[in-house]
């Protein structure tokens, strides 16, 4: 097999549509892989979509019809092969590829790979290739007229294309309705046979274990050909006769360690090879690397109804997840190492678990590898998301293939831990109205129920299924009966205050989440709005949630004022935002084991919006990325309101017990004492224990100047016994030293005063800065240390003491 990647000397031109003056006639160089907006970007035709109104702006890119051409020239080697053959790994979406003006291929898919057959095709001083791409809007309003309208939330029917749903926009994302050639493309020479799928699953046995390929051949000339599988150092053999085209082949391995994921234990993978051979010697080959471990969800039902426990090597595991959605809206952009700082960040918070959702890609191979070096486990969703999508044709054919394309290509990663039919059609079809408005039109329910169940027993009936998020896997019950299997919580953030999540005790919690803005520095890199407020043209252009800014204020004012100030504002939002999801994780953890695991939407984002996310569409780390980290850590206490009065709720995600004095002290603001108990606990590996609280010690005299701590060793739980709006919180009175070390600074903040959730918002110092943590409550006397890195120039004290970097709860409420 001879490859050659065909990423050069291409063009891209409009062809058709509302193109501009200027850009009508342009013809300029063209990024593959990439979309058309790279391409315009590069050749300064349009401004950054992502900055102020430029969406809006730049909405005439989606009505255009695109044409990419290049020149294909193959050596002499490639013309001498037996089969000549274009391999496209993405094409976005909707195309008509033509060589030398012959049609060799029609596509509407951006969810599969393309393999086109040009043996003999190709002229003797090459050939003019050109993918002509259709306006996918026009395209998709098309179909949705011929295939019938169905509900969805958005006015464009991304249901009726098989394209990412979120390029058409959502309520976190920019429509970018994208086109282009956006994953890798090949010109494959080959001759006798060569490997056209491999599918490896690894399995632990005893101390051992088993590594298995499945394997079917495209042939060129009818042979005997030799399957060989390495794994380990050992090695195995099989024939393939002539006509043959399927074989399988296994090795059996003594002693294997096995695959745990993040804070379970190590993370060891085996490099696997599978090689061709023909009757002159090896065609083709192709890797993969595996770990050995066993994963499966109980569902078994017990006296509460069903859970949703995973089960890792025969160890349940408390998920401690974030939902996942494509880090840039336009994703060819994202590389390996941007994966990378993505996924690292999500362990830095102690996550264990990435849920890649339904409405946007199938990520590269370059995700899912990392998810396995990381211990990230990984939820793959199909890609079907919050509308009612047609069965009938063409589209039923196209999710048939790229169903089988992706299970082939995911299922011998270690993370992978769960396909799910799609997010929350299943839940649409009971609640949304739909079964009024569809009027017996199909929706999806044959993928769900049928479909991907058969695809996924057939090619990898090792990786587990549901049918969709939330699901119950009690067919009597309501999808999102938090009672049974995994469910989502939307009501708190649509309708109703955060401190309501303590009244929900679900088995699974899929979703949930509150919005904030981004970051100070991306904030203003990309609006240029003066005066910036929130309510500024830009603000709003970057604000997609309906009545988003409505529900920010009305979601604050339970816990804090709104500020008038726009500084203060934004640092209001995130903090509400991370306390939101604070108290939601702390509460659900509460409830382990009968509660085993929450996924918070969402850890990221793609472009720089107020959302929900924990890490901006900059990178940067918002508080709420702290307080994951804090509510996600290995040991934690908490105290909880429960029937009977506060309880301590002490977790133990480690493998070792916990034992020691639990300390209850109920204090004033100024910090004096006012109650103590001592309890000795003992927390067993991997458990939870909950601990009632002495009444003196949870009963307050004056509710808005005191407070309740619990500590076990340096974990320590806190309890106010009102909203900081109500209470006597005063001005924090912070001392800060900064002392230069090599990677930064070490900062080190005193409270004379008790100070809540204590942040430094260094990216308003350098908007390359990082810093290890935020969130810090102290009590008068106390102290923290921050470290500091990435700053380009030297600061003193007083730079990190400014109030706008210096940031607490206490600035909401103090006058």
């Amino acid at each position: 097999m001879r490859t050659r990647e065909l990423h050069e000397g291409w063009t891209v031109r409009a062809a058709g549509g509302p193109a501009p003056a200027g850009i009508a006639d342009a013809e300029v160089p063209a990024v593959v892989p990439g979309v058309v907006h790279q391409a315009l970007l590069d050749a300064g035709l349009i401004p950054d979509p992502y900055l102020d109104d430029n969406e809006a702006k730049l909405a005439w890119i989606g009505l255009v019809d695109w044409s990419y051409r290049t020149r294909l020239v193959p050596s002499e080697a490639e013309f001498a092969a037996e089969r000549l053959e274009l391999a496209f790994d993405g094409l976005d979406t909707v195309a008509s590829i033509t060589l030398d003006g012959e049609l060799l291929a029609e596509v509407a898919n951006q969810h599969r790979r393309y393999r086109l057959d040009v043996t003999g095709r190709i002229r003797p001083g090459g050939s003019e290739l050109v993918v002509a791409f259709r306006s996918p809007v026009r395209y998709a309003n098309a179909q949705s007229l011929a295939l019938g309208v169905r509900p969805r939330p958005y006015p464009m029917p991304y249901d009726a294309i098989r394209k990412s749903a979120c390029s058409f926009g959502w309520d976190w994302g920019i429509a970018t309705y994208t086109s282009g050639i956006w994953r890798a493309v090949r010109l494959e020479a080959w001759s006798t046979a060569r490997l056209a799928e491999v599918r490896v699953h690894a399995a632990p046995e005893g101390d051992g274990g088993v590594v298995t390929a499945s394997v079917e051949v495209d042939r060129a000339s009818d042979t005997g050909l030799e399957l060989e599988l390495e794994a380990a150092g050992a090695s195995a053999r099989v024939g393939l006769p002539a006509g043959e085209r399927s074989a399988e082949v296994r090795v059996e391995l003594p002693s294997v360690e096995r695959w745990w994921p993040v804070g379970y234990g190590s993370q060891p993978l085996y490099d696997v090879a599978v090689r061709l051979y023909g009757p002159h010697g090896p065609l083709d080959g192709t890797s993969r690397r595996v770990g050995f471990r066993t994963l499966r969800w109980d569902t078994a039902p017990d006296a509460a109804g069903h859970p949703f426990q995973l089960i890792v090597n025969d160890r349940p595991v408390w998920v401690k997840g974030a939902n996942w959605i494509p880090d840039d809206a336009l994703p060819s952009r994202i590389d390996r190492a941007r994966y990378e700082r993505r996924l690292r960040q999500a362990v830095a918070a102690n996550l264990n678990l990435v849920r890649v959702w339904g409405g946007g890609i199938y990520e590269s191979d370059d995700f899912y590898e990392l998810c396995d070096e990381l211990g990230l486990l990984s939820w793959q969703d199909f890609l079907f998301a919050c509308a009612a999508y047609p069965e009938e044709e063409p589209l039923r054919s196209e999710v048939a293939a790229e169903a089988h394309d992706n299970v082939v290509r995911l299922a011998h990663h270690a993370s992978l831990a769960l396909f799910t039919g799609n997010n929350e059609n299943l839940w649409g079809f009971e609640d949304w109205d739909w079964k009024r408005r569809l009027e017996g039109r199909s929706w999806g329910a044959y993928y769900y129920h049928e479909l991907f169940p058969a695809v996924i027993a057939e090619l990898a009936p090792h990786v587990p299924y549901t049918p969709g998020s939330p699901f119950s896997p009690d067919d009597g019950r309501h999808p999102n009966d938090e009672s049974s299997g995994s469910t989502h919580l939307w009501e708190q953030w649509n309708r109703r205050d955060w401190a309501s999540y303590r009244e929900h005790t679900p088995r699974f919690v899929a979703e949930f989440g509150w919005q904030g803005p981004p970051v100070w520095s991306t904030l203003t890199r990309a609006l240029s709005d003066d005066p910036l407020t929130p309510e500024s043209p830009g603000m709003i252009g970057h604000q997609k949630a309906i009545e988003g800014n409505q529900k920010l204020s009305v979601g604050l004012v339970p816990h804090y004022r709104v500020p008038d100030d726009m500084d203060a504002w934004h640092w209001a939002m995130q903090l509400n935002q991370a306390n939101a999801v604070s108290a939601a994780l702390d509460h659900f953890r509460s409830h382990a084991p009968h509660t085993s695991g929450a996924i918070v939407w969402q850890l990221n984002d793609c472009w720089p919006v107020t959302s929900w996310a924990a890490i901006d569409g900059d990178e940067r780390e918002k508080p709420l990325f702290f307080a994951l980290a804090n509510a996600f850590a290995p040991r934690v206490v908490t105290v909880q309101p429960r029937e009977g009065g506060l309880v301590a709720v002490l977790g133990n995600d480690a493998d070792e017990e916990w034992v020691g004095e639990l300390v209850f002290a109920r204090r004033d603001f100024g910090g004096d004492e006012l109650a103590a108990a001592t309890v000795p606990v003992s927390v067993a590996a991997r458990a939870a224990v909950t601990v009632p609280i002495p009444v003196e010690v949870a009963m307050a005299r004056d509710a808005a100047s005191e407070l309740l701590t619990a500590e076990l060793g340096s974990v320590r739980g806190w309890w106010f016994f009102t909203e900081p709006r109500d209470s006597a919180l005063d001005e924090a009175l912070l001392e800060v030293e900064a002392t230069a070390v090599d990677d930064g600074y070490e900062v080190t903040v005193t409270a004379a005063t008790l100070a809540r959730d204590v942040t430094l918002l260094v990216d308003k110092l350098d908007p390359a800065a990082t810093i290890d943590r935020g969130l810090v409550t102290l009590l008068p006397g106390e102290s923290v240390v921050f470290r500091v890195a990435g700053l380009a120039r030297v600061f003193n004290a007083a730079a990190f003491a400014d109030p706008r970097v210096l940031r607490s709860g206490n600035q909401l409420v103090a006058r």
